[in-house]
């Protein structure tokens, strides 16, 4: 694929978030996501409410919403200033697993625009918000923090990581000590940054094998002429890769069964990984 085609994410055709101006090059959408239960206070009897006709207020879902700052096309070189379905998959993973994150420190690789990163907030007690410091991705990964504070509980880092370079700030390396969560949404896009991502999971689970990475994709497949069938190529070179290194990863597909929160297609195509190293 010729990185200068435009590519766009099918998130902003598929749900009904409002949309508003930003930037130059950008907007904001209004995410919405109903609270899971153990979020909502449940009103006791002394705080029912009533309408203005003395019937009682059934208590319905509450939704919230985040503002997220992102590009609605960019080059493929720059998709991670867009939204996409793996991002909102994992987001609801973690929703429907409180127990997994509640007060550890998460790490997200290829960050994007933060919008993971964001709702793990809501239940670790740090998280670390990484992405290559390129295009003013990490500015804008700043200003969706600020622009969504109020649902923001853990303490909140946002440092470069390049996968393709693997000289991490000293700064960054003390961080990571305490990391015990990784997360990963949409990164398997082009060979080159699949391998650097392999290799930075690589390192990161060997150096603390207590650690589990959380990583989601969406299978894209293609026609090809010399397999003569649709194939997914990038999830097959991300499982090639793997296995050509012969990395000893636990590898376990999550069944998609949890409770969907924020308004996407989640299409049967999606995957989300479990993996850890084996010891």
């Amino acid at each position: 694929m010729c990185s200068n085609f435009t590519i766009i994410s099918e998130i902003h055709t598929e749900n009904c978030n409002e949309i508003s101006d930003a930037e130059e090059y950008s907007i904001i959408t209004k995410f919405s996501f109903v609270y899971p239960r153990y979020m909502v206070v449940e009103l006791k009897n002394n705080d029912l409410e009533y309408d203005e006709d003395g019937d009682l207020i059934v208590n319905r879902k509450k939704e919230g919403k985040l503002l997220i700052e992102h590009s609605i096309s960019t080059e493929l070189k720059f998709v991670g200033l867009q939204v996409w379905r793996g991002a909102l998959l994992l987001a609801d993973y973690i929703l429907a697993n409180p127990k997994i994150f509640e007060h550890k420190t998460v790490l997200e690789l290829g960050s994007g625009v933060g919008l993971t990163s964001i709702v793990a907030s809501f239940l670790a007690n740090e998280v670390i918000c990484t992405d290559i410091n390129l295009d003013g991705i990490l500015e804008m990964i700043n200003r969706n923090v600020q622009r969504n504070s109020k649902f923001v509980r853990a303490k909140f880092n946002v440092m470069a990581l390049d996968f393709l370079d693997c000289n991490w700030s000293t700064f960054l390396i003390e961080k990571l000590k305490k990391m015990t969560i990784i997360l990963a949404a949409d990164v398997i896009y082009d060979i080159d940054i699949t391998k650097g991502f392999i290799n930075t999971l690589e390192k990161l689970l060997t150096d603390d094998l207590s650690r589990t990475a959380y990583i989601a994709l969406e299978k894209r497949y293609v026609f090809t002429i010399n397999d003569l069938e649709s194939v997914a190529p990038m999830y097959e070179e991300f499982l090639q890769n793997i296995a050509k290194q012969n990395l000893k990863w636990n590898i376990k597909i999550i069944d998609l069964d949890f409770p969907q929160y924020f308004h996407y297609d989640r299409v049967k195509q999606m995957i989300l990984m479990k993996i850890q190293k084996q010891i």
